[in-house]
């Protein structure tokens, strides 16, 4: 009887699963383990590699040059502001002018009016009447036309005024508009500038001394190689002023000879340059970014340029890469981004980008887009 018992509380014997069931069953078995791998691994990506060294340098070089076509338009932008800053100006000096117009006229009407209330008058025929000096009234009466001309002339010239001043103020208004918008405009380059170059330090902090200074090799090389030299390629000397450096004054310049007086000493000024610190947004006399160089060194020869590569480029008469002479402005990449001042001998002085001073370089080592005969 216990045996009974015991063997009443034992689980029946599972059977296998055999024909359909058994497949179902292995399906679902198959099932659950994909899911549990799935979940055990949800949200974890597989990791990107590093980029190499060829690669940061590649985005290095690509943000350098962005960072330069975003100074350009920084430079137009600039440019733009300054215009429009002189006009606001202008029209705000205009309406100070017409204020103290009017405030004159103004103050002239309400004298006449305060001398006309205190004499007083009577009906000028009445007046005649009992004059006892006929010709006496009617010379005074005469008078008091002539004011009367004269009130209505003050009259009409305030209102012209009036109308003046509210014409100038709309104008500053628009203006006032405009400047904003450049300067909006200006901070936008501006933001873009900084970001492009923090960017590329932060990618350049990212390969070791050897690639770093393995970069800064080719880069060199890109815009003219090694230290700033010379045209004869003697090596610029630390100007003791703390501007920067320059070449050595005494050291011959290029055997080719400038075409004219106005473009040597634009090719003299930029070979004083030599050496001197790139800085976007520069003009000099210490710093200059490419086009601030050129720039500067046509006005040194007398000749106002404009301020960015890409209005620079119509500053003058275009002339083909076989006609270059010393003096004419080249110009490179597709969005006429870069310029250099040409010396002869298929070389330039420029300023290269950040971290590279003003140099002599050969024109071929960047994608040339045309050049200028400014004079």
């Amino acid at each position: 009887m216990a045996a009974h018992r015991k063997s009443a509380h034992r689980k029946p014997k599972q059977r296998p699963f055999t024909g359909p069931a058994a497949r179902t069953a292995a399906t679902l078995a198959l099932a659950g383990a994909a899911t549990a791998t799935s979940a055990s691994g949800a949200g974890a990506a597989p990791a990107e590699p590093a980029p190499t060294a060829a690669q940061v340098r590649a985005k290095v070089d690509r943000l350098y040059h962005d960072a330069e076509v975003a100074t350009e338009k920084y430079n137009g932008a600039k440019e733009k502001e300054a215009a429009a800053t002189r006009a606001v100006d202008a029209l705000a000096d205009e309406a100070a002018r017409r204020t103290d117009r009017l405030n004159t006229a103004r103050h002239t009407l309400g004298s006449m009016a305060t001398a006309q209330y205190r004499t007083g008058t009577l009906d000028p025929a009445l007046q005649l009447a009992l004059s006892s000096d006929p010709d006496s009234y009617l010379e005074r009466a005469a008078h008091l036309d002539r004011a009367g001309d004269r009130q209505t002339s003050l009259l009409s010239n305030i209102r012209r005024q009036l109308s003046g001043i509210a014409r100038v103020k709309a104008r500053a208004d628009q203006e006032t508009e405009a400047l904003a918008a450049r300067r909006a405009e200006l901070d936008k380059h501006r933001t873009a500038i900084r970001t492009k170059l923090a960017d590329a330090r932060t990618l350049l902090a990212t390969l070791t001394a050897a690639e770093r200074a393995a970069y800064e090799r080719a880069a060199d090389a890109a815009h003219g190689g090694g230290p700033a030299t010379s045209a004869d390629g003697s090596t610029a000397h630390p100007d003791r002023t703390g501007t920067g450096a320059h070449a050595d004054r005494s050291a011959p310049r290029a055997s080719v000879a400038a075409p004219n007086s106005r473009a040597a000493r634009a090719v003299s000024f930029a070979h004083g340059a030599i050496g001197k610190p790139y800085v976007w947004g520069a003009t000099g006399p210490n710093a200059f970014d490419c086009s601030g160089l050129t720039q500067a060194a046509w006005k040194a020869a007398g000749v106002s340029l404009p301020r960015t590569t890409y209005t620079q480029i119509n500053a003058g008469q275009r002339v083909s890469r076989s006609e270059l002479a010393p003096g004419d402005l080249v110009f490179f990449y597709s969005g006429i981004s870069h310029v250099g001042l040409y010396i002869g001998g298929g070389q330039m002085i420029h300023a290269p980008r950040p971290g590279a001073p003003v140099r002599i370089a050969p024109i071929d080592q960047m994608p040339f887009a045309g050049a200028t005969r400014v004079a």
